[in-house]
C-alpha cells in the first residue's frame, strides 16, 4: 500500500494561486467522487481532500503500485491541475509530493499546527476532522487513510497537552486586531463589519468585540445564520445584498466567505470612499479565493490585508518557541515510526487473508467428511480421529512437499523456515539427543533435516 500527499500551501504558492484550488465544504464530496473515479484502480484506492485558506492537499492511498506511487501521483496531478486550470508543469512548481513516512510526517505536523502560518493554531485540527468526515461520506475513506488521520489526531492531542506550542501562537484574528489598532488609535470609536458567519469570522469578531468598538454588524448570504452570530456578539445583522449601499458606514471590514468570486468590488469601495470623504478604511480579506478584489489595495486611504499579509505579523517568543517545536517534532517522529510499521504490516494482509481462506476451506471439507461418517453410523472416536488427522495432513502437506522437493542447497533454509513456523523456535527435534550439534555451534539447519 502506498500513501501519497500532494499539496500546495502558503509557503509554496501565493494567495491568488491557492484560490484557484480552493474548495468550499459543499464541493468536497463531488470533487472526491470525481477524483476517485479517475484513479487507475478506484476499488482499492482511497482519497481525502483538505482545503483551507492556507492549503489544498490531497491525501491518497492505493495498493498494487509497486511501492512507488507513480500512477497515483500522475492521476492526482492531472486532476488537480484541471481543477485549477493550469498545466501540470506549472502546478508542480508550487506543490509538494510526499510518500509513505514523509506523507505521514506532514499530516502529523499539519494536525499539530507546526505547518501552519500561525504556529500552533488549533483551527486546522477541526478542518482536518471535517475533511475526514467528508471523505467518509463520499465513500473514499478506506482503512489506510482512516488510520493515518486517527493517528494524526492522536499525535496532535499529545503535542498540545505535552508541549507549549499552543501558548506561543498568535491567531490571524489577533493579528488583524493589532493591525487595526495601529491605524485607528481608539478602536472604541470604530464601526466594524464582518462579512460571512463561519468559524473564522466568529473567531475574528470575538477578538474585535473584546476591544468594544462603537458598533458591529454581520452581513451574510443566509440572514438567519448572520442573525445568530450577530445576537451572540450584540451586533446588527444585515443582508449581503445591502452591502454595496452600506459599505461607507464602516471603518473596518473583515470578510471570509466561501464565495468563488469576489463579493466586494473596486467600484463599490470607490463609492464608499467618496461617501466617507476619503476617511480611511481598514479591510481584511481572510478568504481563499479572495472576497475583495485585489485592485482595491491600490486605492488611497484603503488598507487591505490578506491572509498572507497577516503572516508577517505573527511573532512568538523565539527560545521557548524553538524548545516547544523540538518537543513536538520528537512526538511526531515517534508517531511516524508507528504508522510506517503499521503500513509495512499491511503488505502481508492479502497473504493472511489467503491463508485464512485456505484453512477455512480445509476445515469445511473435513467437517463435511466427518458428518458423512457419522451419518453412516461410524464410531464417534473414529470420526474425531479421522477429522483431526485429515486437518493436520492438509496443514502439513504443502510444507512437506516443499521440504522434499528442495535441492541440497535449498534444503537447510527450507528446514529452518519450517522449524520457525511449526516448531515455534523449539529446534531440538531437528537433532538426535546428545548429538552435540548445538554445543559445537553448528546451525540446526545444516544437518539433514529431511
Amino acid at each position: 500500500m502506498t500513501v501519497l500527499t500532494l499539496g500546495l500551501n502558503h509557503q509554496t504558492a501565493a494567495v491568488d494561486l491557492r484560490g484557484r484550488f480552493a474548495f468550499a465544504v459543499d464541493q468536497l464530496i463531488p470533487a472526491l467522487k470525481t477524483l476517485h473515479a479517475q484513479l487507475a484502480a478506484p476499488a482499492s484506492s482511497e482519497v481525502a481532500l483538505l482545503s483551507t485558506c492556507n492549503r489544498t492537499e490531497l491525501y491518497c492511498a492505493a495498493g498494487g503500485l509497486g511501492g512507488h506511487g507513480q500512477t497515483l501521483k500522475r492521476a492526482a496531478v492531472e486532476w488537480l491541475s484541471g481543477v485549477g486550470g493550469v498545466s501540470s508543469d506549472e502546478l508542480m512548481r508550487h506543490t509538494y509530493v510526499l510518500e509513505d513516512g514523509a506523507a505521514a510526517r506532514h499530516a502529523f505536523r499539519v494536525a499539530s499546527g507546526l505547518d501552519s502560518m500561525v504556529l500552533g493554531e488549533p483551527q486546522i485540527l477541526g478542518q482536518m476532522k471535517q475533511a475526514v468526515r467528508e471523505a467518509d461520506s463520499a465513500g473514499t475513506l478506506g482503512t489506510t487513510l482512516h488510520q493515518l488521520f486517527q493517528r494524526s489526531f492522536a499525535v496532535a492531542k499529545e503535542v498540545r497537552t505535552s508541549t507549549e506550542i499552543g501558548a506561543h501562537s498568535i491567531s490571524m484574528a489577533a493579528a488583524a486586531v493589532r493591525l487595526a489598532g495601529q491605524l485607528f488609535e481608539d478602536l472604541t470609536k470604530t464601526r466594524v463589519l464582518f462579512v460571512g458567519a463561519g468559524e473564522m469570522i466568529e473567531l475574528t469578531a470575538t477578538h474585535f468585540a473584546a476591544r468594544t468598538p462603537h458598533s458591529m454588524a454581520v452581513a451574510n448570504r443566509t440572514l438567519e445564520r448572520g442573525e445568530k452570530l450577530a445576537t451572540h456578539l450584540g451586533a446588527q445583522a444585515m443582508r449581503l445584498a445591502d452591502l454595496p449601499q452600506r459599505l461607507h458606514e464602516f471603518d473596518i471590514v473583515v470578510s471570509c466567505t466561501a464565495s468563488s468570486l469576489p463579493i466586494i468590488g473596486l467600484g463599490a469601495v470607490e463609492r464608499a470612499l467618496k461617501a466617507r470623504k476619503r476617511r480611511p478604511m481598514f479591510m481584511v480579506d481572510l478568504a481563499v479565493p479572495r472576497d475583495i478584489e485585489p485592485e482595491v489595495s491600490k486605492l488611497d486611504d484603503i488598507y487591505l490585508y490578506t491572509v498572507d499579509d497577516l503572516s508577517a505579523l505573527v511573532q512568538t517568543a523565539g527560545e521557548k518557541r524553538q524548545a516547544a517545536v523540538a518537543q513536538a517534532e520528537a512526538i511526531i517522529e515517534t508517531g511516524v515510526q508507528g504508522f510506517v510499521h503499521w503500513l509495512d504490516q499491511r503488505t502481508t494482509v492479502p497473504l493472511i487473508q489467503a491463508l485464512h481462506s485456505q484453512a477455512d476451506a480445509w476445515r469445511t471439507a473435513e467437517l463435511a467428511r466427518a458428518r458423512k461418517m457419522l451419518a453412516k453410523g461410524e464410531d464417534l472416536e473414529a470420526v474425531l480421529e479421522a477429522l483431526s488427522r485429515g486437518l493436520t495432513q492438509k496443514m502439513l502437506h504443502g510444507a512437506m512437499a516443499e521440504l522434499h522437493s528442495a535441492d541440497a542447497h535449498q534444503r537447510p533454509q527450507v528446514a529452518a523456515g519450517l522449524a520457525r513456523l511449526f516448531l515455534r523456535g523449539d529446534l531440538t527435534a531437528l537433532h538426535p539427543q546428545g548429538s552435540g550439534t548445538a554445543a559445537r555451534g553448528k546451525h540446526p539447519a545444516d544437518g539433514d533435516a529431511a
